[in-house]
């Protein structure tokens, strides 16, 4: 069995992600919207987490998804992550069509933090992640900040977490250097398929 490790992972996916036209990437997009709606009980969630794209990095597209579930009507509500000062940590707050955002220092859109519209982790049912890769256990490459596994840790037992690739690519065989502190996913949609784990 190969066994990879994050940053030749990485190293490997960004440059393919970012030769992607804008075309692709919205045409990729639409299509990982799609497989969320025909593959899992979005419609049976109360509460979705759903990151919001950096498109410079030609990140998953998750505006459609988003405006899908607002134009359905659907009782999902859904919850977007702010970083906070100390950039190790994520706060959330309810996502609506009339949410304020602002772009944070990395360009992100993040929701204006309230109060009154914060999410605990342990409300959320289904988590979007972001990543470059995976392996067949569902372990993930993201930027290396750490950030979602943190969070992951955070959440209800019973939550599902999705990972989002825009690349068309299978998980790899494994991760090699994963740490105590990961949090696997339960599934990954890329464009044509969805990969299930454990």
């Amino acid at each position: 069995m190969t066994h990879y490790t994050k940053a030749a992972l990485r190293r490997a996916a960004l440059p393919r992600r970012q030769a992607l036209s804008r075309a692709e990437v919205t045409q990729r997009s639409q299509q990982l919207c799609d497989q969320l709606f025909r593959h899992f009980l979005v419609g049976q969630w109360r509460w979705l987490h759903v990151f919001l794209p950096l498109a410079l990095k030609n990140e998953p597209d998750t505006w459609p998804l988003i405006h899908r579930v607002w134009a359905e009507a659907l009782p999902l509500r859904l919850a977007a992550p702010v970083v906070q000062p100390d950039v190790i940590s994520l706060r959330h707050y309810e996502l609506t069509p009339t949410t304020p955002l602002r772009a944070n220092r990395w360009g992100i859109p993040e929701p204006v933090a309230d109060p009154t519209t914060e999410v605990a982790p342990a409300q959320l049912e289904a988590v979007l992640v972001p990543l470059l890769a995976c392996d067949q256990q569902g372990q993930r490459v993201g930027y290396g900040g750490g950030f979602y596994d943190r969070f992951l840790a955070q959440c209800q037992p019973k939550a599902v977490f999705i990972g989002l690739n825009i690349l068309d690519e299978a998980p790899v065989a494994a991760i090699a250097d994963v740490l105590p502190t990961d949090v696997a996913l339960h599934a990954c949609l890329t464009p044509s398929r969805v990969w299930n784990f454990g």
